[in-house]
């Protein structure tokens, strides 16, 4: 190899380095940029989402409302039951019918965790600091064999996010969670694609989820319809009353022959 061509491949390689020399900051606005930039993200106050579930031929419909600041419902029919999970900003709870249950019941610790994280209506990247949530760059790391940078967003909680982000979009293509739970992690993953513009803002329309080794177990998500801006009652989100239970009635009194 001559002299020249020795610079040159230094050259190249140096150009390669600083085209990934980016800091946590710098990709977190890019992001957000990729998103449709921060005015079009808070001109949104309510969302609603149709999709479809598919996981091994198993199938459900699927249906998400969120509200600012912090509100979200979930509704997932299969067989003609559908379970309402919500979380109104203070409380989370569900109705679940396939257990045979049809009154509203708080959730769990690990249930409340992800529904309290599903609430935060921008995400954990968007006003980071004011959230409590700090954000680190660890490099390049790889999805499915291409670069990414890789992000560590830590929430105020203790959760870590990792975010995977494809350097030519800067939109997310996956997201690794660790949710600590009494002493236990939970891990997960979830890999979004198939990004389209709704009033400005980018959301993915293919969402992958399930185990972090194996996120495609859970099923694909097709999301089919996204509508902003439309008039949600709070009332939605909050936890019904429990059905009264039913006034025992006096026995009878004896007729005296």
């Amino acid at each position: 190899m001559t002299a020249i061509r020795k610079i040159l491949v230094c050259v190249v390689c140096l150009l390669s380095a600083a085209a990934f020399c980016q800091t946590a900051d710098e990709l977190v606005a890019k992001n957000i940029q990729a998103h449709g930039g921060l005015e079009k993200i808070k001109a949104i106050t309510s969302v609603r989402m149709t999709a479809s579930l598919d996981a091994s031929g198993f199938k459900a419909e699927i249906g998400i409302e969120e509200k600012r600041p912090d509100m979200v419902r979930q509704n997932f029919t299969v067989q003609g039951m559908t379970q309402i999970q919500a979380y109104d900003g203070g409380t989370a709870w569900q109705i679940s019918p396939f257990g045979g249950r049809k009154d509203p019941e708080l959730l769990g610790e690990e249930e409340t965790r992800g529904m309290v994280e599903d609430a935060d209506f921008d995400g954990p990247l968007v006003d980071a600091t004011a959230k409590g949530n700090t954000v680190e760059y660890l490099g390049v790391d790889q999805v499915d064999g291409d670069d990414a940078y890789k992000l560590k967003c830590t929430l105020k909680n203790g959760d870590i996010f990792y975010y995977y982000l494809d350097p030519d979009s800067y939109l997310e293509i996956k997201i690794e969670k660790q949710r600590f739970i009494r002493g236990a992690v939970r891990e997960s993953a979830t890999i979004y694609g198939a990004y389209k513009p709704v009033n400005g803002v980018m959301y993915p329309f293919s969402i992958v989820s399930g185990p972090k080794n194996n996120p495609e177990a859970g099923g694909r998500i097709t999301i089919k319809k996204v509508e902003v801006n439309i008039s949600l009652d709070e009332k939605e989100f909050k936890m019904p009353a429990a059905p009264a239970a039913p006034v025992a009635q006096p026995a009878a009194a004896k007729t005296k022959k």
